[in-house]
């Protein structure tokens, strides 16, 4: 019986140890084999406080990537000990050319055309241990496309942006550094997604990445997200430009029916201004406001300011025909026309217009527009 209770001790231990995790969770997969249909996007960071590893969970929550952790050699050091002494040691001896040591990464960069990097900031400057690793990595990572999260408590951090270049001479960077801080990391997770929707990301899924949208002659670029409904909408758009009515709604949308139905993938979001989903599977919504439902995401539209987007959409100012066409194709294919009564024109779906207003008409078999 003791002997019994003994084994059944042990296996219990046992069980324990092999199911106990870290008290800091790390979102690792194995970085130098993507997964199959990876989007080749690599998450690079360092993690002192915790912080930056949760932004890292929060960016491998919402978009296909491999992940890394960087970690130093040395694994004693108290960088904040003596009002930060340890840390600006090492940024001292950096600027004398002497990068503190980190264990060995085992990354074939190769794999990859996007790479994130997440770092906490140090007395305004990136944290030694990264420097470390994109000066060890420089020639690897050149001519791939980088872009920059940073964590600080309220510091700026153009000084880590600007250690970033200094490091990376040779990379293309594909949209402005995500700060992160004790004032927004409550709203990391929106923060991550909107940043993540405006990225220039190459990927290894989807061919088109980019779609036009053009309302009464203006045409704005909509950076699409990878999914079955883009690849979908991708698809149609070769075959020619897609024209449809949109309404306002709520005081926030444009929504209007696409004319076909495309896969769903709805998620409960808050979408904000910009924002291009897909709702019910067959009506395209363009936000100039914010709302909360279960959509599919398409996209992001590009634009400067609010007031050049709500402009655009025709906030508020009731129906639009909206045009959705391919980068390098033309969504008309006629000039403009002046209607004159007994002309024969056509809607998009085919039907006579007897008295057609402004808009994109059929006649004699080419688009116009009025």
């Amino acid at each position: 019986m003791k002997r019994m209770r003994y084994l059944f001790f042990l296996m219990t231990t046992m069980l324990f140890a092999c199911c106990s995790s870290d008290s800091e969770t790390k979102a690792e997969t194995p970085a130098s084999t993507p997964t199959p249909g990876s989007t080749k996007t690599l998450v690079a960071y360092y993690s002192y406080t915790g912080d930056s590893r949760a932004i890292t969970n929060e960016v491998s929550g919402q978009l296909k990537c491999d992940v890394v952790e960087i970690t130093p050699q040395d694994k004693t050091q108290k960088y904040e000990a003596n009002n930060y002494a340890g840390g600006n040691k090492l940024l001292n001896d950096i600027k004398a050319g002497n990068y503190p040591a980190i264990d060995p990464v085992n990354v074939n960069f190769s794999n990859y055309d996007n790479i994130i990097i997440v770092t906490p900031l140090w007395h305004s400057q990136m944290a030694a241990i990264m420097q470390t690793f994109l000066h060890n990595n420089a020639s690897a990572m050149a001519h791939k496309q980088v872009v920059l999260i940073v964590s600080s408590h309220s510091s700026g951090i153009s000084g880590v942006v600007s250690d970033a270049k200094r490091l990376l001479p040779d990379v293309s960077w594909m949209g402005d550094a995500l700060w992160i801080n004790n004032s927004n990391r409550s709203n990391t997770a929106s923060l991550v997604r909107d940043w993540l929707g405006g990225l220039n990301f190459k990927n290894s899924n989807m061919e088109t990445k980019n779609m036009n949208i053009t309302i009464d002659g203006t045409t704005l670029s909509v950076v699409l997200d990878d999914n079955a409904a883009t690849r979908e909408l991708a698809e149609a758009l070769k075959q020619g430009a897609i024209t449809y009515n949109a309404d306002d709604y709520g005081g926030f949308e444009k929504v209007g029916a696409l004319g076909r139905s495309l896969t769903t993938n709805n998620q409960q979001i808050t979408t904000q201004a910009g924002d291009v989903v897909l709702y019910n599977g067959n009506q395209i919504v363009l936000f100039y406001g914010s709302n909360s439902w279960s959509y599919t995401r398409l996209g992001r539209i590009q634009y400067d300011s609010l007031d050049q987007l709500k402009s655009f959409l025709k906030a508020g100012q009731g129906r639009v025909s909206v045009t959705l066409s391919l980068p390098g194709t033309t969504a008309i294919n006629q000039a403009r026309h002046s209607y004159t009564d007994g002309e024969a024109f056509y809607s998009l779906n085919g039907q006579r217009v007897e008295h057609p207003s402004h808009g994109v008409y059929i006649k004699k078999g080419k688009k116009v527009i009025l």
